[in-house]
């Protein structure tokens, strides 16, 4: 029995330092192995926005993932029709748990 826990144990880390086990977020452009917190962005569309929406995602142990963070999704929760600019907000801990936001500024 100790030996089957020590193997368990065994897997478990090498799956976390391969990355196999690693939450990521986004588009997965930078990820920290203890921590991940950065924002990306990028203008879109013309002018300036005075509405903004967010929709997210969220990552367990990159076991379960569940949510919505498209960009339709952040334009409902805004009530936003024309969008000025998206941005990306990207958290990570240990690979336990991440999450990656998209937020939508627009009219």
């Amino acid at each position: 029995m100790k030996n089957l826990v020590k193997l368990g144990a065994l897997v478990a880390l090498a799956s976390l330092a391969s990355g196999c086990a690693m939450a990521t977020g986004g588009n997965g452009a930078v990820n920290g192995f203890i921590f991940s917190g950065y924002k990306m962005g990028g203008n879109v569309g013309p002018g300036q926005g005075t509405k903004t929406g967010e929709a997210c995602a969220s990552s367990i142990l990159g076991l379960i993932a569940v949510g919505d963070a498209s960009i339709s999704a952040a334009k409902t929760a805004g009530g936003i029709t024309q969008v000025a600019h998206v941005d990306h907000d990207d958290f990570g801990i240990l690979g336990l748990y991440a999450s990656s936001c998209t937020i939508v500024v627009g009219q």
